[in-house]
């Protein structure tokens, strides 16, 4: 897999990530897909066996389930994966509820 260098940071990141918009399947995100813990896990499997090791998620995929099935799928392994995740949209009704604040 080529990796390329992010930015100035030094890090190197592989040219293909995988998304986990269908990890979870809640709400308008059932019709992207249901991936539960065991087909997520078998779906990392199949990337880090290709090199594939950058896995993006966001807040508000299926209100956060994606990024607990992501979680669960890495477990025992996150030394070997980079993720990149959202955590800006809206999750709820509050006035900080949304965005990136320090709050």
């Amino acid at each position: 897999m080529e990796h390329r260098q992010l930015g100035y940071s030094g890090l190197k990141v592989p040219v293909l990530s995988f998304g986990t918009g269908t990890f979870g399947g809640v709400g308008d995100f059932k019709a992207l897909g249901d991936t539960d813990v065991k087909e997520a896990t078998h779906l990392v499997d199949i990337c880090l066996d290709n090199g594939v090791t950058m896995f993006d998620s966001a807040d508000m995929y299926s209100n956060g389930l994606a990024e607990k099935i992501l979680g669960a799928a890495i477990k025992g392994r996150r030394d070997k994966v980079l993720i990149s995740t959202k955590a800006t949209f809206r999750m709820g009704d509050g006035p900080n509820d949304v965005g990136s604040s320090r709050q």
